[in-house]
């Protein structure tokens, strides 16, 4: 009986062991999301990806603190930091964020700078951050269960994608691919090879087509518009229909950066007049938001976000539509608490 007792408890415990390990390993499971997903919007993500509005949060680099992730709600409300990573190129999809470590913002426990880079995942309160590569990431985008990255390789520009749970790697190309731009699982991007044409990249094959011959940098699909820099013609700013196949030429100012949301256009002038300016996403009621050189435009569904050139500390804010910044007061409050 003795016997016969000792082998139960030894199939217990072993039921038991493998019960644990069984719910260990669920709890580590990467679910999938949903279809349709995809990770901030081209605007954010060509101007940095400092800033990215996901489920109702806004998510963002906060500068006045080196760069740590923080969230807040859209309306500035409720701040609060994630952790003290310096971190850009922010997306959210599922459960999780994805971002560009560079280093860290404050001294470790050990009194050192934390600097190495990293792609991470974590979740959305912060937690659970996981190093997914430690290539360098000169842009990334989620669309669906996949990061597309583009990485300044030693031997030249490598574009891949790769699995959110980093089960799966695929090299896509040898030559840059900004896969900031998606919509419907496809990737749009101007050409850098051969060309300046828009292109689209199927998510689904990851297969390319040739979607219109245009002359274009940094496209932004929005509805049935393609908003992009005209390249042949001084970087004016342009929108392309492609119901109509027609050009509106926006703006005949030479153009720096832009970002396009929520029926509005964010831009810098280039020049010796340069400007911050804003206008409708049809070229009309344009303001000056700012004069001189503004870098990193970023917009929420309340909010654009921007910073001096040459200054990347400080940051400034502006309600949506309006001629009116400042310095964004909540932000710098928090880095100093």
């Amino acid at each position: 009986m003795k016997k016969e007792a000792k082998i139960v408890l030894s199939v217990a415990a072993a039921i038991l062991i493998v019960a644990l390990l069984s719910i260990f390993m669920l709890s580590q499971r990467i679910p999938m999301n949903p279809a349709g997903t995809v990770g901030n919007t081209a605007g954010n993500l060509n101007n940095g990806g400092l800033f990215c509005e996901y489920d109702g949060t806004v998510y963002f680099s906060n500068t006045f603190e080196g760069g740590s992730l923080y969230k807040m709600n859209p309306d500035e409300s409720g701040l609060k930091r994630l952790n003290s990573l310096k971190v850009r190129n922010i997306l959210a999809g599922g459960d999780f964020l994805y971002y560009f470590q560079t280093g860290a913002s404050r001294i470790s426990d050990f009194s050192e700078p934390f600097n190495v880079r990293s792609f991470e995942r974590c979740k959305l309160n912060g937690s659970n951050s996981t190093s997914l590569i430690r290539d360098v990431v000169t842009v990334a985008q989620l669309v669906d269960n996949y990061l597309y990255l583009l990485s300044p390789a030693k031997s030249g520009p490598l574009f891949f994608k790769l699995k959110i749970d980093n089960s799966e790697r695929v090299d896509l190309g040898n030559f840059s691919i900004n896969p900031a731009c998606a919509e419907n699982g496809i990737i749009y991007y101007n050409g850098t090879d051969t060309n300046h044409y828009l292109y689209g990249l199927d998510t689904a094959t990851d297969t390319p087509h040739e979607v219109w011959r245009g002359n274009l940098w940094y496209p932004i699909v929005e509805g049935d518009y393609v908003y992009y820099m005209d390249v042949a013609n001084n970087y004016r700013l342009c929108r392309y229909s492609r119901s109509q196949n027609n050009i509106q030429i926006l703006t005949q100012d030479r153009v720096d950066c832009f970002n396009v949301g929520s029926g509005y256009i964010y831009y810098q002038k280039n020049g010796a007049d340069a400007q911050l300016k804003c206008m409708r996403t049809d070229g009309s009621d344009v303001k000056v938001i700012a004069q001189g050189n503004y870098t990193n435009i970023s917009m929420t569904s309340r909010y654009v976000y921007f910073q001096e050139f040459g200054n990347d500390t400080v940051l400034y804010h502006s309600p949506l539509g309006t001629g009116f910044y400042e310095t964004f007061q909540n932000a710098l409050d928090a880095a100093e608490e």
